[in-house]
This record gives C-alpha cells, sequence and structure tokens, in this order.
C-alpha cells in the first residue's frame, strides 16, 4: 500500500502560523485576491489557472476559519462566503450575479486595509 502524498501548500509561511496574527480584514483582503484571480480565470476559459487560484482561495478560507480567535458569526461569516464561491465552479446552476457579489464582497477588505496603511504611513509622515 502506497502513502497518499500530502497536498501541496500554497501559502507555507502563513500556514506556519503567521496566517493567524493578521486581522481578519487583513486575511480577508488576501482571500478576496485569490477570489478574483478565480473569477477573473473562470470568465475567461482558463480552466488551469482558475482551479490553481481556487485550491489557493480555499486554502486561505481554511486557515482563516480555523483561525481560533474567529467564533460564532465570524466563522458562520467566513464558511458561507466560502461556500458561496465554492458555488461559482461547482454549483449545477450557478446564481447570477454571485460572481460579482463575490468580487464586491471582498472589495470591500482590500479597501478597508489599503485605507488602514494610509493612515499609518501619513501619521508617520511618508509620502510614498
Amino acid at each position: 500500500m502506497t502513502a497518499t502524498p500530502a497536498p501541496s501548500i500554497a501559502h507555507r509561511e502563513l500556514a506556519a502560523g503567521r496566517w493567524h496574527t493578521l486581522p481578519l480584514v487583513e486575511q480577508l483582503a488576501n482571500v478576496g485576491s485569490e477570489v478574483s484571480r478565480t473569477i477573473r480565470a473562470l470568465g475567461t476559459g482558463q480552466t488551469e489557472r482558475a482551479s490553481n487560484a481556487m485550491t489557493r482561495a480555499l486554502e486561505l478560507f481554511d486557515l482563516t476559519a480555523t483561525d481560533p480567535r474567529w467564533k460564532g458569526p465570524r466563522r458562520r461569516e467566513v464558511l458561507g462566503a466560502r461556500e458561496l464561491f465554492c458555488g461559482l465552479k461547482y454549483s449545477v446552476t450557478p446564481t447570477p450575479g454571485d460572481a460579482e457579489f463575490c468580487e464586491r464582497y471582498f472589495l470591500q477588505f482590500a479597501v478597508a486595509v489599503r485605507r488602514a496603511r494610509d493612515v499609518v504611513q501619513q501619521s508617520r509622515g511618508d509620502t510614498s
């Protein structure tokens, strides 16, 4: 009997523990990047690229859902977003507008992270 190979981890450093040090908004902004890549690839018929991006997105969803800081409603929100995202590829009858909804949903986190970084830079006097 041969051993099943361990699944490849795309985000090794994050999976090693760094992910659980990030605030939820940053985690979801990063998830959103992979979600967006998946949606773009699905829309252009790039199946291999979509599959790779989806694998990375699901890995980040799972890392977020297993973060011990997120319990109750936060974890349910993450898992609900994961379910909606999976439906984009695997649903027999995807709901029209789900891809756009996912992109808008995750864009909010990316904007929030960007604004927070801008505030920190301005408070330090950075202009770059």
